[in-house]
């Protein structure tokens, strides 16, 4: 009856923490999706040209390639559960200081910005981590509906976005009320995350292995171009895609931010369902499809000539690019070592893709248009498909889910 009760009691810490990180991803999405909701009128207040705006928003991908080498590192010593809570009070202070700031000027809504992106750096990789330990702990492929979460979070933030926007409030109420709810309702809900050590595959199991170590395994490094590829496909429709339909089909404020719900709409979907067609498909093969959905998504958003028809491109952008970063991430925990090096590897390489789209997007924008400058993202999907095969699971790693 006791190792019956002690089962059910880890169980039932495992459910918990379960829950406990769709929090935390969920939560993640709606802070980055309210902000990104608002760019358009950011963009006007500050008066920006396509490339001054590519740089404000460099300012966010710099603070997160600043806080990715080391996170792994932060993640071990004090724990995921204490990286998120922290980075997500970190992110609100700086969503905070960019609200108010923006309206003296650029400055001020850069420095808010770069600690927003420091936050949400560490945050990324701290639940990204907790997701790998659970999925191990429940023996089924649940690391892409985590972001299928993220992406709910993100469609939250964009309708409600879109919804504010419609209705004329002002971007900093709106922003300052969504750092309030993030600094509050995040670092509570973490709480429930798995200890320290729970997981087989934890540091504390292997002392000798410190998470820099990541930095020399070829696998690691490769799965990291990959997710980068994919991030900057991700990352343009979220910096850029309202932006484009204001800009190239003349579309209305509203109709810009409601373009980028339907993507990230799409990618929530293609998230959920997404493990069991890699369970039918395989990791690869689900890859390479997606990659190509998007490629056609992506020349229907660009070419379309109709709104309708943008949207439509917009949809299929969405579900091809959303398996990438999750699968990735998963990739990354596959072996039973400690994930929090790998995962930190693979982030901070991803997510220099964030570094480099703003500016690569906006110095097109100011030649060619901003519409015209997202068929950068064909090359970088050209890219992602040969090197899908990284993300393959090792043959000695023991067995897990494929997702």
């Amino acid at each position: 009856m006791r190792v019956v009760g002690l089962t059910a009691a880890v169980d039932d810490a495992v459910r918990r923490a379960h829950r406990a990180v769709y929090v935390a991803f969920i939560g993640s999405g709606f802070a980055f999706a309210s902000w990104v909701s608002r760019i358009p009128q950011v963009r006007d207040r500050l008066d920006l040209s396509p490339a001054a705006l590519g740089l404000l928003l460099l300012s966010i991908a710099a603070g997160s390639v600043m806080a990715l080498p080391m996170a792994g590192v932060v993640v071990n010593r004090i724990g995921a559960a204490r990286a998120v809570a922290i980075s997500a009070v970190l992110f609100a202070c700086g969503l905070t200081t960019a609200a108010i700031g923006y309206t003296s000027g650029i400055v001020p809504a850069a420095v808010g910005l770069f600690f927003l992106g420091y936050g949400n750096g560490t945050w990324d990789v701290a639940m990204n981590v907790q997701g790998a330990a659970v999925e191990r702990r429940l023996g089924r492929p649940v690391m892409p509906r985590y972001h299928a979460g993220f992406s709910i979070g993100t469609v939250a933030g964009a309708v409600l976005g879109s919804g504010l926007v419609a209705l004329r409030m002002p971007v900093t109420a709106h922003l300052l009320g969504v750092a309030a709810v993030v600094a509050v309702a995040v670092p509570i809900g973490v709480r429930q995350f798995l200890p320290a050590g729970a997981d087989e595959s934890a540091a504390a199991q292997e002392p000798a292995r410190t998470p820099l170590a990541a930095w020399r395994e070829p696998r690691t490094l490769l799965i990291g171009a990959f997710v980068l590829c994919m991030a900057f496909t991700e990352g343009t429709g979220n910096d850029w895609l309202g932006v484009a339909v204001i800009d190239g089909y003349h579309a209305a404020p509203a109709l810009g931010s409601l373009a980028y719900a339907v993507f990230v709409a799409a990618m929530t979907v293609g998230r959920w369902f997404g493990p069991g067609v890699i369970e039918v498909f395989g990791r690869v093969a689900a890859l390479r499809a997606s990659a190509l959905v998007a490629l056609i998504g992506l020349l229907l958003t660009v070419f379309g000539q109709l709104l309708g028809v943008a949207y439509l491109g917009t949809l299929l952008w969405g579900l091809g690019v959303a398996l990438g970063f999750p699968i990735g991430m998963s990739a990354a925990a596959d072996e039973s070592r400690p994930a929090a090096g790998r995962v930190s590897v693979v982030a901070s390489i991803g997510y220099t893709a964030f570094l480099a789209g703003p500016p690569v997007v906006g110095f097109l924008g100011d030649h060619v248009g901003v519409l015209r400058s997202l068929i950068a993202v064909a090359a970088v999907l050209a890219v992602a498909v040969p090197i899908s095969g990284a993300c393959r699971p090792p043959v000695t790693a023991p067995q897990r889910p494929a997702g």
